[in-house]
């Protein structure tokens, strides 16, 4: 029954179909099945399978999204089965997402967030075009230990780097892992603002959001 139902919660991401994940991560509560077992064999399982997909090319963006979005409507009948219990969802970090100033998009910047937050990360997204201290005093309520800043515009990128000085003017730049994204941004540029790497889709960022969180550790 049980490794059923974790199959079938898995699959239900694979599938991208949120309806669905809900009733069934309902149902393997009714049942009395561990609700970490369920996120852990089941829709873990299911939302590492998409993030494989996609990157060998045989799931596209919007399968990327639905997936997200399964995981997401599963996890919101599962988590509060967690509260008040010895057993917890690991969360392997903090993070603090945004899109810079002068810079409204939003579309890659939701993506992401969605991806770590079904991979296990707790996401702070602050909005579109926000200055280097929104970041900053985000992180710092929040206790971040991972700050994300997308920009999708070449006249924008500039800010990612005054996100990065931010920290490192507060004193915090030892204390948090800085990575940023966009279409205009590259690995060089990246370097060149001493940001602790960048991601080109949603996927390659929990990659590196893991590698991240692992090296702190």
């Amino acid at each position: 029954m049980s490794e059923e139902m974790f199959r079938q919660l898995a699959q239900v991401v694979l599938d991208g179909e949120p309806e669905q994940a809900e009733r069934l991560a309902a149902g393997a509560l009714e049942n009395a099945l561990d609700p970490l077992d369920c996120i852990n064999k089941g829709l873990n399982v299911g939302i590492a399978e998409v993030g494989d997909l996609y990157a060998a090319g045989d799931y596209f963006l919007p399968d990327l999204i639905a997936g997200s979005e399964a995981m997401k409507a599963a996890l919101n009948v599962l988590e509060p089965a967690l509260t008040g219990s010895n057993r917890k969802r690991e969360i392997l970090g903090r993070v603090v997402l945004g899109t810079v100033k002068g810079d409204l998009h939003d579309i890659g910047k939701t993506l992401v967030g969605a991806m770590l937050s079904a991979n296990g990360f707790q996401i702070t997204d602050i909005g579109v075009d926000k200055a280097a201290d929104e970041f900053l005093a985000a992180a710092k309520e929040t206790k971040a230990t991972l700050v994300g800043a997308s920009a999708t515009l070449t006249t924008t990128i500039l800010e990612q780097g005054k996100v990065i000085l931010a920290f490192k003017e507060a004193g915090l730049r030892d204390k948090v892992k800085m990575i940023i994204g966009g279409a205009p941004v590259t690995r060089d540029w990246a370097e060149e603002i001493n940001a602790d790497g960048f991601a080109e889709d949603a996927v390659a960022a929990v990659a590196l959001a893991k590698r991240l969180v692992a090296v702190q550790v």
